[in-house]
């Protein structure tokens, strides 16, 4: 009789717990967001759910009451603890409306129990889902932008759109990702639309989208013509020649006034054509100012030259004059230096070089360095004045004179040597010369020589 009970007891218990151990268990996310169901091309719309099964395994059907049901149709297979990606597509009935539609989604077990999500769906036509417009259009601009927007959580991939208006005509093919905006830039001929009013036209727009298709109307406001245009254009630089234009390309009378400034010294040197109407001093800056109204399509053309020419040539001048006045009058001693080939026996390459010194006034203790290359030896016979010291391995001669008198000229001469030929261009560097004048030391340095050898050498 006690196991009687007992058994009872646990058939009881069991018949309480089955039901919820069986019962689904489901954490259903729904992953996609703002689903859009486009009319036009009679498509589905696709609701992505993450489903985790927190009960036992079982294959769960997914339905919906909402146009003309839920793929795939079959049951889908869910193990304990997993979570599966689900992809159902929706597709509208007939004669559906457009705006939102929010609608359930349920998913049943085998044992019939379910769990449902609400899915809302966004149903439009092509016509609203992408917007077409363009900014206001200046005339004086040879460009402008047309833009399409994609209203909607839809990715076009391939749109082909047929622009037309007034003011040009193009075609375009492009791809739009969900709420993408583009831009396009137009290219314009004014002289299509120079005759056209101020005021709003039509932008006419015809898109296609896989078999879908859609005409659209958007406004273009053609902004009123009062425009002043500049050009300026300037050439030259001693002979300075700066044109500035202004035209009237708009359909009312403007006034035009230009300045310009010009300093108290340029000014010496610049003509106007046509003069300025109003001439302003302020301290060392001059300004000029032409006004003038201008009726539609005039022109006003202000031409302004100035010629540096000759101030320019009077500064080089006096420059050339400040370098002479220093190089003559500056250097009391100066030192000229020649170079003149001559022959040897042995073949050698050899040169002789002949310093001049002239004093332009009286200079006593005078030191003359003569420093060689190190291409060349020092030929150690002299003729005329002889030097008071000769290094042949530094290279470097010297002469000493106690004194020149004022208009005094002093000539050396001596002769280089090199037994490896040479070949072009050959050059010493210049003598310095050390001397002292009333008492101060200073210096003079002679040219630079040179000479240019042609297969000269030891093998001539």
């Amino acid at each position: 009789m006690v196991k009687i009970r007992i058994f009872l007891a646990a058939l009881i218990i069991f018949s309480l717990v089955l039901p919820s151990i069986s019962a689904i268990d489901l954490e259903i996310n729904k992953t996609s967001h703002d689903e859009v169901l486009l009319l036009d091309l009679n498509m589905p719309a696709t609701i992505n759910l993450d489903v985790k099964n927190n009960g036992l395994a079982d294959s769960f059907l997914f339905y919906s009451f909402f146009g003309m049901g839920i793929e795939p149709a079959e049951r889908i297979f869910i193990d304990s603890g997993e979570t599966k990606h689900v992809k159902l597509t929706v597709a509208p009935g007939s004669n559906p409306g457009t705006g939102f539609s929010t609608f359930d989604v349920f998913v049943q077990a085998r044992d019939k129990s379910e769990q449902s999500v609400k899915v809302t769906l966004q149903m439009v036509y092509l016509k609203d889902a992408i917007e077409v417009g363009a900014e206001d259009l200046d005339p004086d601009s040879n460009s402008m932008s047309v833009y399409v927007y994609n209203k909607v959580n839809y990715d076009f991939d391939n749109v082909y759109a047929d622009f037309e208006s007034s003011f040009f005509k193009f075609s375009k093919s492009f791809s739009l990702a969900p709420h993408e905006k583009k831009t396009f830039t137009v290219n314009l001929n004014k002289n299509e639309f120079n005759k056209l009013l101020a005021g709003f036209y039509t932008l006419n727009t015809k898109l296609s989208y896989k078999n879908a298709t859609a005409n659209l109307d958007s406004p273009i406001k053609f902004v009123e013509k009062d425009i002043l245009v500049t050009t300026k254009k300037e050439k030259g630089i001693i002979v300075n020649k700066k044109i500035i234009t202004k035209t009237n390309e708009g359909n009312v009378i403007v006034n035009s006034e230009t300045t310009i400034k010009k300093s108290s010294i340029s000014r010496l040197f610049t003509s106007f054509n046509p003069e300025p109407t109003i001439v302003n001093r302020e301290g060392g800056k001059i300004y000029y100012t032409w006004a003038k109204d201008l009726d539609p399509g005039e022109s006003l053309e202000i031409v302004v030259k100035t010629n540096w020419l000759i101030p320019f040539i009077v500064l080089l001048l006096l420059v050339l004059i400040i370098v002479l006045a220093k190089k003559f009058l500056g250097n009391t001693l100066s030192i000229d230096k020649r170079i003149s080939f001559v022959k040897a026996r042995g073949g050698e390459f050899a040169l002789k070089v002949t310093l001049t010194l002239r004093a332009k006034k009286y200079v006593e203790k005078v030191s003359i360095t003569e420093r060689l290359p190190a291409l060349v030896k020092i030929y150690e016979k002299f003729v005329g004045e002889q030097p008071s010291m000769v290094d042949p391995n530094k290279r470097i001669l010297k002469w000493n004179f106690e004194k020149l008198e004022e208009g005094e000229k002093r000539v050396i001469t001596y002769i280089v040597y090199s037994k490896v030929g040479v070949l072009g261009r050959f050059a010493l560097p210049p003598t310095l010369a050390l001397y002292e004048r009333n008492g101060k030391i200073k210096e003079s340095t002679s040219n630079k020589a040179f000479f240019v050898a042609e297969a000269i050498g030891k093998n001539d």
